[in-house]
């Protein structure tokens, strides 16, 4: 395959990431895009140079008539399920951004899907290709900290004020609120960079009047033993994000990018973070080539999604159904 030929669902917001990570690698064209807005659509044509992509204002109509090898899909969240399981069933690629789907029954689908299509199935989590999260992911398995006896974890972010008037309020696009969006984040941080197990899950939401849940406080214990705080607060004057590892022998601290590591009786350390390689875009284009394998696999993101779940159920909320 010398040329992978992408497709896009969505062209607005996080659209715009993905196609300016794709257009710089020498194998990709993007070369037909899927938007039920026009004007969203005429304009990714001309901020990317894609006046020769075909334009669609039905996604189902693209992957009938695109000819394409994958698709990238940016539309809101509780259209990911069907638009995904779509494309797999074109025997197409798929890179999906996060959340996966807005239920384990419908990830648990997609990746029996993706196994029975043969067809590469990543999830755009990010956080997997940066050098702080590398760091603290490696540093954890590797012991720097002994055995991790608790996470706390803490997401500010001007959530509401941003979306009011948008989809992401709109429960039924998606399907949830700061949780399902931006503390998704948060919690695929918690789970891939320690490789722990939720067991049981505690948690207090407040709407502040929304359709959707905006604060979130949930308390996790961990079949391994430790327990994790994990708190995400959508109303707030601004993007606040920190992180405190504990382990038996030290503990890492993350706050807005930067990183401590401070262990028993030795002076805090400000490491040395490794150097970015790839992204989410490079890598799912790079697993199509065989070059290596899915870096965010769909069992992985089937976590995020159970966790999701586990917090809301605790706290008594069901997003799409109010």
């Amino acid at each position: 395959m010398s040329t992978i030929r992408i497709g896009f669902i969505g062209t607005g917001g996080i659209a715009g990431w993905h196609a300016k990570q794709l257009l710089e690698l020498p194998e990709v064209q993007i070369t037909a895009l899927a938007d039920t807005s026009e004007s969203n659509r005429l304009a990714f044509v001309e901020k990317f140079g894609l006046q020769d992509a075909r334009l669609f204002s039905e996604y189902e109509d693209m992957l009938e008539e695109g000819e394409l090898d994958a698709v990238v899909i940016c539309s809101p969240h509780t259209l990911h399920f069907r638009q995904a399981y779509d494309v797999l069933d074109h025997n197409l690629h798929v890179l999906i951004e996060k959340p996966m789907t807005c239920s384990s029954e419908e990830a648990e689908q997609l990746i029996q899907k993706a196994k029975q299509t043969e067809k590469v199935m990543q999830v755009s989590y990010q956080r997997h290709f940066q050098p702080e999260f590398l760091y603290i992911r490696e540093a954890i398995q590797s012991g720097v900290i002994g055995k991790v006896t608790s996470v706390t974890a803490s997401l500010f972010q001007e959530w509401y004020q941003l979306t009011t008037d948008t989809w992401r309020q709109i429960p039924s696009l998606s399907g949830g609120g700061f949780l399902m969006d931006s503390g998704s984040h948060i919690i695929d941080v918690l789970l891939w960079t320690t490789g722990l197990t939720p067991e049981d899950v505690q948690s207090r939401i407040n709407s502040h009047g929304a359709p959707v849940e905006i604060d979130s406080f949930t308390s996790i214990k961990f079949e391994e033993g430790a327990i994790a705080s994990l708190n995400f607060v959508g109303y707030a004057p601004g993007w606040h994000e920190t992180f405190a590892f504990c382990g038996e022998e030290g503990g890492i601290f993350y706050d807005n990018g930067k990183i401590t590591l401070r262990r028993m009786g030795k002076e805090t350390i400000v490491p040395e973070l490794p150097e970015p390689v790839t992204n989410q875009d490079k890598s799912f284009i790079d697993a199509i080539l065989g070059r290596h394998e899915v870096l965010v696999p769909g069992e992985f993101a089937l976590k995020v999604v159970r966790l999701s779940e586990m917090i809301y159920q605790a706290a008594g909320y069901e997003p799409l159904k109010r």
